[in-house]
């Protein structure tokens, strides 16, 4: 039996030790120089007790008294005062891009996970067709649905209408809508994506992102813009280059949802050239101190 002094096993462990008092306090470089943080209140408690105000989402009158129905931070615009919840489940909002999961194929019609509260589904008639073509779906095509999209695709689609039965009708009539391939799915909270009218972008680092409102993040290699969907499988080998690009975006994405830094293009893209000039291999980007210093630093240069 061999016999193992205690000087022998740490002599060639080295350790890389950062001190917390070296970083600079996540809370002040949260916030823009010369602002003042977002007030936080929590159920029950009084926002407002005049009634000058207009009572918004997340809120309720009370003996005269504004009051929080949730727990969030308060938003002010002219008298409109409205709470905004830390973490939301998605409502869905008629014109909004998401991406969602098939998850049943029935009659003609496609029931989709889209991370709500709310069943959605996509309609045989609310797709195009391949080579697309605008018309009226027959018996064969409602036969053939299952090779258009079956159970465990991802698609990319557009919330046309919320029913009274509180169910989501999803449309992909459009060539930038439908079938999703060669690409990852990041998964974070719908409260951390920007709003913004233009949800699908080609990063200048060589890739292109769809921020879901619904929380999906889907990223993929550039394709052509005017190429029509096709509801068929991608094959095509993806470069390693490419593949790297990918990987490094989704890793990004997990370290800013992690310390709920809003996510949009300026700030992944931010938070993406930081991480390349550190040359922090893509493995290493979910470590907890390397998300942090990305994280610190991505906040420090957004509010620059």
């Amino acid at each position: 039996m061999i016999r193992l002094e205690k000087s022998m096993i740490f002599k060639y462990l080295p350790m890389d030790i950062i001190l917390a008092s070296e970083r600079p306090p996540f809370s002040k470089l949260g916030q823009k120089p010369g602002t003042r943080p977002p007030k936080l209140v929590t159920p029950g408690e009084i926002i407002d007790e005049s009634t000058n105000y207009i009572r918004g989402h997340g809120t309720y009158m009370e003996n005269g008294n504004l009051i929080a129905s949730v727990a969030g931070y308060v938003t002010t615009v002219n008298k409109l005062i409205t709470v905004t919840p830390l973490r939301q489940v998605y409502q869905g909002a008629v014109g909004d891009t998401i991406v969602g999961r098939v998850m049943q194929v029935q009659t003609s019609r496609w029931k989709v996970d889209v991370n709500s509260r709310l069943d959605a589904e996509l309609r045989l008639a609310n797709i195009q067709l391949p080579g697309g073509e605008q018309r009226r779906k027959d018996l064969d095509d409602e036969r053939g649905m299952r090779g258009l999209l079956q159970e465990g695709d991802l698609v990319c689609v557009e919330v046309q209408k919320i029913g009274n039965d509180g169910l989501l009708k999803l449309t992909a009539r459009t060539s930038k809508f439908g079938k999703l391939t060669q690409g990852t799915l990041v998964k974070v909270s719908p409260s951390l994506i920007v709003q913004d009218k233009q949800r699908m972008q080609n990063l200048p680092c060589g890739a292109r992102v769809i921020f879901g409102a619904n929380g999906y993040i889907y990223i993929t290699p550039i394709v052509v813009q005017d190429v029509v969907t096709e509801y068929s499988e991608d094959y095509e080998e993806v470069s390693y280059d490419v593949r790297e690009i990918i990987g490094r975006l989704h890793n990004v994405i997990k370290l800013l949802a992690n310390h709920s830094i809003m996510i949009s293009r300026t700030s992944v893209v931010t938070a993406y050239n930081i991480s390349a000039e550190q040359n922090v291999p893509v493995k290493e980007l979910l470590k907890p101190d390397i998300m942090i210093d990305i994280a610190l630093a991505t906040v420090q240069e957004l509010n620059e």
